[in-house]
């Protein structure tokens, strides 16, 4: 039988080449990094918990909210960043002072660790986490194994 990480791997990796639309959620249409989550969520979990209010390219920056973060510990469990999986998504802080805002799905862990993410210009992909990617990762959460 095959596991909800892995089929949470599996349905990230078909998103693959979908290209990066801001606020998109379609899996071949358009997702960005929040988007990838949600269509991956709403594939192998059904419903989402909550609708994903509109916001703007800079994410809650100007106030320094961190709603990203929130909203993932609403709806996700959160774990140590330290105690990777397949399956899980990871929270980077893309800059020092910044807001926590962007997302990705954790597909392999150990010496060839990668995820996959939506990502601006270049749409979704399977990226290494290199040692600059790891050192951005301030959050780490896995999916609820099962939605009430």
């Amino acid at each position: 039988m095959i596991t909800i990480p892995e089929r949470i791997v599996c349905e990230a990796r078909a998103w693959i080449g979908t290209p990066y639309r801001h606020q998109a959620a379609r899996r071949g249409a358009g997702a960005d990094c929040l988007g990838l989550v949600r269509g991956v969520w709403r594939s192998v979990l059904g419903s989402e918990p909550e609708a994903a209010p509109a916001y703007t390219m800079d994410w809650s920056e100007p106030q320094g909210d961190e709603a990203l973060w929130a909203a993932a510990r609403r709806n996700l469990r959160e774990k140590a960043v330290a105690d990777a999986a397949s399956g899980d998504v990871l929270l980077f802080r893309m800059r020092s002072g910044a807001v926590a805002k962007h997302l990705a799905i954790q597909t392999e862990t150990g010496p060839k660790a990668a995820f996959v993410h939506a990502y601006s210009g270049h749409g979704v992909l399977e990226s290494p986490l290199s040692e600059p990617w790891r050192r951005r990762i301030v959050a780490r959460f896995e999916f609820p194994k099962e939605v009430a």
